[in-house]
C-alpha cells in the first residue's frame, strides 16, 4: 500500500503541537501531585507505625536504626534514614489530631516543605495552614517558602507588593505611581496565537502602540523602542520608552516572554541609572522602570526589589482578550487618539505639590 503523507499548514501544525504539549504538561502535573500525595501518605503511615509501637528516641533508637538500614537497602531512593523516620513519627503526632482541613493541606506538600513548617511554627495551626495553601496554590519552591516565612507573610494584612515605589519615590509621587501603573496588562489586541520571541512581542507592541497606550492609561507619550543609551563606550537599549505627563518622568519598559527572574531587576536598575544620568532634565522626576513579564510571583518580586535603589514595578500580561472588549478598545482608540501629542511638547505642569525633588 502506498505511503500517503498528509501535509497541514504550519500554523495548524503549531496549534496541534501546542495542544499536545499542554496535554503532556497537564498529565505530568497530575502525576507529580499524585506522587507527592502518595509519598506523604507513606510518611504518615510509617509515622503512625512508630507511634503505635511506642518507639521513643531513648529506648527505640536501636530498632529505628535497624529499620532504617533494612528499608534503605530495599528502597534506596526513598530517604529512609533514621532521622527521617523519627521526623515521620513527629509528623504523624503533630497532625493526627488536627483539623481535617489542615491535614489535607499539609498532605499536598513536598516532604521538605512539611519539615520546614513543623520546624518554624510548631503548634501554630493557622500559620502552617496559610503557608501550606499558598505553597500549593502558587507552586512555591522550598527557597520561596523560606523567604515568605522570613517576611512573616502570614501576619500581613495585605499581599506582598510588586513595586518599590514607596521606598524610592517621594510620598505624593509614589501614590500617583501606584495609581498609574497596574499589576497586570491585557495585550490581547496583539492577536498573538502562537508562542513568540521577545523581539516579536516588542514589534507587535510598536505596531499597535496606540492600543498599548490605551492599556497603559492616560498621560503616557510614546518615545520609541530599542532606545539607545551610550555611556563609557558601551551602548544599552531600552525595549520601549515612554514619558508620563502626570508623573513628569521617563518610563522604561523591559519586555519578557517568560516568568519574572530576580536578575531582571538589576538590569532595569542599570537602565534607569543611565536614563537619569543621560536624559532626565532638571525639572523632571526620577525615571521609573516597569518589567513586563508573562508571569510573576509577588514574593519573589518583593525580595528582588527590596534593596534596589531605583523605582521599579513588575507587571504581568495576558495575550487573550474577549471580542467585545477588543471592539471597545478599538473604539476608545479612535476617540482618544484623534490627535497625536508629541513627546514633551507643551506638557502641562503639575501643581507645586507634585514638583518634588527626586530624592
Amino acid at each position: 500500500m502506498a505511503d500517503i503523507t498528509i501535509q497541514v499548514p504550519e500554523s495548524e501544525y503549531n496549534s496541534i503541537l501546542r495542544q499536545a504539549v499542554a496535554v503532556i504538561d497537564k498529565t505530568r502535573n497530575i502525576v507529580a501531585a499524585s506522587i507527592t500525595s502518595a509519598i506523604g501518605s507513606a510518611h504518615w503511615e510509617l509515622g503512625k507505625l512508630l507511634h503505635d509501637k511506642k518507639l521513643e528516641n531513648k529506648h527505640g533508637s536501636g530498632v529505628v536504626n535497624r529499620l532504617s538500614m533494612d528499608l534503605k537497602e530495599r528502597f534506596p531512593q526513598m530517604g529512609m534514614s533514621a532521622r527521617n523516620l523519627w521526623d515521620m513519627k513527629k509528623f504523624y503526632e503533630r497532625f493526627c489530631d488536627s483539623d481535617p482541613k489542615l491535614r489535607q493541606a499539609v498532605a499536598l506538600l513536598p516532604w521538605g516543605h512539611t519539615l520546614k513548617l513543623m520546624q518554624k511554627f510548631g503548634n501554630d495551626d493557622e500559620a502552617i495552614l496559610y503557608y501550606a495553601q499558598e505553597t500549593t496554590a502558587k507552586g512555591w519552591s522550598r527557597d520561596l517558602l523560606t523567604n515568605a516565612i522570613s517576611m512573616q507573610m502570614h501576619l500581613r494584612k495585605s499581599e506582598p507588593t510588586d513595586n518599590n515605589f514607596a521606598l524610592t519615590l517621594p510620598t505624593a509621587q509614589a501614590q500617583l505611581a501606584d495609581e498609574v501603573f497596574r499589576s497586570s496588562y491585557n495585550l490581547g489586541f496583539l492577536g498573538v496565537r502562537n508562542p513568540i520571541l521577545e523581539t516579536e512581542l516588542e514589534t507587535r507592541l510598536v505596531n499597535k502602540v496606540k492600543q498599548f497606550l490605551l492599556e497603559l492609561g492616560r498621560g503616557f507619550t510614546y518615545i520609541g523602542n530599542q532606545h539607545e543609551l551610550e555611556y563609557n563606550g558601551k551602548v544599552s537599549r531600552v525595549d520601549m520608552l515612554f514619558y508620563h505627563r502626570g508623573l513628569r518622568c521617563l518610563v522604561a519598559f523591559d519586555l519578557k516572554i517568560g516568568e519574572f527572574k530576580p536578575e531582571y531587576a538589576g538590569k532595569m536598575n542599570y537602565y534607569l541609572s543611565l536614563l537619569d544620568r543621560l536624559e532626565r532634565r532638571d525639572d523632571e522626576n526620577r525615571s521609573i522602570g516597569i518589567i513586563l513579564c508573562a508571569e510573576k510571583d509577588k514574593v519573589e518580586v518583593e525580595l528582588a526589589l527590596e534593596d534596589i535603589g531605583k523605582p521599579i514595578g513588575v507587571a504581568d500580561y495576558q495575550l487573550i482578550i474577549p471580542q467585545e472588549e477588543l471592539k471597545r478598545v478599538i473604539a476608545d482608540e479612535v476617540e482618544a487618539f484623534g490627535k497625536e501629542v508629541p513627546y514633551r511638547t507643551e506638557l502641562p505642569l503639575l501643581d507645586s505639590e507634585h514638583n518634588n525633588d527626586e530624592n
